[in-house]
């Protein structure tokens, strides 16, 4: 079967499009290509042919004209099955369903949701702008063959636009983040991953490593989605206590997670986070540290319900401060909510699992 995977949006290495579900096909011995729009060339890696349209000059030209160039290389593919990752490109999938093809939708992120949180148009734009692309969103699915989402949340709202709707968890891939460092053997840090935002509570945190009793050091890595927040965070007095990385890989990740006492993920109380599964939450467990997170009511249930971190207001820093102060000073307690979290990601949380289930959506396709 010949599969072809696009985005016009996020990079060709990333988790989930290519390191989960293309590297995953490619395994199982699917022909497997992927158009992205980086400018960083054409490459064969890890058995994915990966093919690119070009960059844009910025997000405004890249959703006018990368969709455009995107179809253009995927009409040259000619695969049997078009897998699309952003909603940029449900124009394009009704195109290649024109042309006999079929066509499946990955909803990474409850999109109409997420649009309520754009800093950038006003409150009466942005609930419009929500509701055409909910409408919209809703006419392209249910002519689509498929919708895969990254949560159940939102697979339960594509199941009343499409039936052949199924989830397929971003959880990790148990040998890549999997570590075994002895406790004692661990630095007076902890860590955040991933994309740094205002409403991913960067503000909060370093308040909070500025409140914080013990001389415990924050891994900070990701790039900053806005300059004006970084040079605001970046003023604080908690900023001493951070160590900043910028963007790292896998590896890079792997080696930050095992010299961590804790991992946090203190996302503000949003729409479209209440009801996420953050990657990063179960990296941390997989890593074998506690996960310190917003106590939203699903995220209690999973950090909570296995005893494998604490759950805090993500709008206190102070709240946060004492997590990292009562990891730091109650270690045999971090160890084994580190313990618990590995155990849980490998027994359920996990990508073989996962990927088991795409090999069949795939095949009943």
């Amino acid at each position: 079967m010949k599969i072809t995977h696009l985005t016009s949006a996020h990079p060709r290495v990333d988790t989930r499009i290519f390191f989960k579900m293309c590297s995953s096909l490619a395994n199982k011995g699917f022909d497997v290509s992927l158009v992205v729009a980086d400018g960083k060339g054409d490459e064969t890696k890890s058995g994915v042919k990966i093919v690119d349209v070009g960059p844009s000059k910025n997000r405004f030209f890249r959703i006018l004209s990368a969709p455009k160039r995107v179809y253009s290389k995927a009409v040259l593919i000619d695969a049997d099955i078009y897998h699309l990752h952003d909603p940029e490109l449900l124009p394009i999938g009704l195109k290649l369903k024109k042309c006999g093809k079929t066509v499946i939708f990955d909803s990474h992120e409850d999109i109409p949701k997420q649009m309520l949180t754009k800093p950038y148009l006003n409150k009466s734009l942005l609930k419009l702008l929500s509701f055409s692309i909910k409408k919209y969103e809703a006419w392209v699915c249910k002519q689509l063959d498929g919708v895969i989402t990254a949560t159940p949340f939102i697979r339960e709202k594509f199941l009343k636009i499409n039936p052949n709707s199924i989830d397929i968890n971003n959880f990790p891939i148990l040998v890549e983040l999997s570590t075994d460092v002895k406790w004692k053997d661990k630095k007076k840090e902890v860590c955040y991953v991933g994309g740094i935002d205002k409403i991913r509570g960067i503000k909060e945190l370093i308040q909070a490593m500025g409140k914080i009793k013990n001389d415990v050091k924050l891994n900070l890595c990701g790039v900053f989605s806005n300059k004006n927040t970084e040079k605001e965070v970046k003023a604080q007095s908690g900023w001493r206590q951070v160590l900043e990385h910028g963007f790292i890989n896998r590896q890079g990740v792997r080696e930050i997670l095992t010299r961590s006492i804790a991992g946090l993920v203190t996302f503000y109380p949003l729409p479209n986070h209440i009801d996420a599964q953050p990657n990063k939450m179960f990296e941390y467990m997989l890593a074998g540290i506690p996960v310190i997170a917003s106590n939203f009511p699903l995220w209690r249930d999973i950090i909570e319900g296995n005893n494998c971190g604490i759950c805090v207001d993500p709008l206190n820093p102070n709240k946060i401060a004492e997590a990292i102060d009562y990891l730091f000073m109650h270690p045999e307690q971090a160890e084994i909510m580190g313990n618990n979290g590995r155990k849980a990601v490998e027994n359920q949380y996990n990508w073989a699992d996962e990927e088991k289930k795409l090999f069949k959506f795939y095949k009943n396709l």
